[in-house]
């Protein structure tokens, strides 16, 4: 299950949030206004029922009463209608409404002289009954419809409602709102942190950005610091190492050198050995070298126009590889907008790369995808790489299986690592590709038209 990023939660929190609150505060308002409504209507009704029953005690007391007249008699309007309990039976103004409308329990209430109000439903609609004894054993009973006040609780709780949903998503859009400029500085961090690890080493966060995060911005530029500085070093390292070795190297390679031109003066073992020592110092003076381009390769890439099919047939001649390997894709531009002396050694360690391991170049592709990204493919003719490898050779002192066994091979595992540094000192990447036969190495150079 894929987890939440950090501001779709601060905004599902506070939508939440906005909503439990909005739904309560109706909640409350709702049963507060419900309440209030229906007391009103209680004693409104209390007081009229109370007042018809006056009106109707009145012209009860005479010798010869006539009931329904004096039903009739009463202003109710539309909303209430009288129902009078006599000794002889129960009399209502409308044949629409009778005893059964009355509850037992009220009608013994009444019967026993007390006043009764109590809330009932009558022919599915939501009515006020009012009980008052009469003298004599009358009960008077007024039924008010509840109707209208059902549906201003309707219209109140749907208004309410309405509230809670566009107060929710306000709350919504107040914590994106909020985590929008709260991780503004996070995402400045981010930015500049991949900025970093592109190799733009001078960059750094404004302290002075936000007061709250001043304590973040100078840890960030003062970890940044130490970082370059401690890249610094490691590189004046090699490169200090690299160049104090090549004298002594110098020396043994010429020392090598004799002794391999006077190998008839020798016996078949001296002979022997002085080509394997021989042999290892020109491998130790490769690998001396490449530590030396690598840790150039920190360094940021100085771009400039280069042509680059004459840059390719120029890397070819100089390892007596025909010109005509190199293919240039139609849309792909003359110049190239790269660094030339990163660009070459790309083309020079991989056609080594694949003459060494791979039988043999076969084609040097140069294309564009994208409209600005340069692609160099080149194609062997050799085994292929297994998949299980195709990140791993491209790591320092790191050879495919093709060259695992160091007998067989003078490479000194450094040539595909200087590869993948220089395309990453470009902003892009090197990488193995299927390819039918043989292997694809292909180098993706963003920004090569300027």
């Amino acid at each position: 299950m894929t987890r939440l990023g950090l501001r779709a939660r601060v905004t599902a929190a506070f939508a939440i949030g906005a909503l439990l609150l909005a739904a309560s505060m109706a909640l409350f308002s709702y049963d507060l206004t419900r309440r209030s409504l229906l007391d009103e209507r209680e004693r409104t009704a209390v007081r009229a029922a109370y007042y018809d029953a006056a009106v109707v005690r009145t012209g009860l007391d005479t010798e010869n009463p006539d009931v329904v007249a004096v039903l009739r008699s009463l202003d109710t309007g539309s909303s209430r209608r009288p129902l009078l309990h006599l000794p002889d039976g129960w009399y209502a103004r409308t044949a629409d409404i009778g005893a059964g409308a009355v509850p037992v329990q009220l009608q013994r209430m009444v019967a026993a002289g007390q006043p009764a109000v109590q809330r009932i439903r009558v022919d599915g609609q939501p009515t006020l009954l009012v009980g008052v004894p009469l003298p004599g054993g009358v009960g008077y009973y007024e039924l008010t419809s509840l109707r209208e006040v059902e549906a201003t609780f309707q219209v109140v709780g749907l208004a309410l409602t309405a509230v809670a949903i566009m107060v929710a998503g306000a709350g919504a859009a107040l914590g994106w709102y909020a985590t929008r400029h709260s991780v503004r500085p996070l995402t400045a961090v981010a930015d500049a942190a991949e900025r970093i690890a592109a190799g733009d080493f001078t960059t750094r966060l404004d302290p002075t950005t936000d007061p709250d995060l001043t304590r973040l911005s100078s840890s960030f530029n003062h970890m940044v610091d130490q970082l370059v500085r401690r890249i610094e070093r490691d590189r004046r390292f090699a490169a200090d190492v690299s160049h104090e070795l090549r004298s002594p190297l110098q020396t043994l390679a010429a020392a090598a050198s004799v002794l391999t031109r006077r190998a008839e003066h020798q016996d078949e073992r001296t002979a022997t050995a002085a080509g394997l020592v021989a042999d290892e110092v020109a491998r130790f003076q490769r690998l001396v070298d490449d530590l030396i381009q690598l840790a150039r390769t920190e360094q940021p890439a100085h771009r400039e126009a280069v042509d680059m099919a004459a840059l390719a047939r120029e890397v070819c001649r100089a390892r007596s590889l025909p010109e005509s390997l190199v293919e240039v894709a139609e849309d792909a531009p003359s110049d190239w907008h790269v660094d030339r002396r990163r660009v070459g050694q790309i083309l020079l360690n991989l056609l080594d790369n694949a003459v060494r391991y791979g039988g043999g170049p076969v084609a040097v592709r140069l294309s564009l995808r994208d409209g600005a990204v340069g692609v160099i493919d080149v194609d062997d003719d050799g085994p292929g790489v297994p998949a299980a490898d195709r990140e791993a050779i491209f790591d320092r002192f790191v050879r495919g299986r093709a060259a695992h066994a160091r007998a067989g091979t003078d490479g000194t595992g450094l040539g595909l690592a200087l590869v993948a540094q220089h395309a990453a000192a470009h902003g892009g990447h090197a990488a193995v590709v299927d390819r039918h036969r043989g292997a694809r190495f292909r180098v993706e150079l963003p920004g090569v038209r300027g």
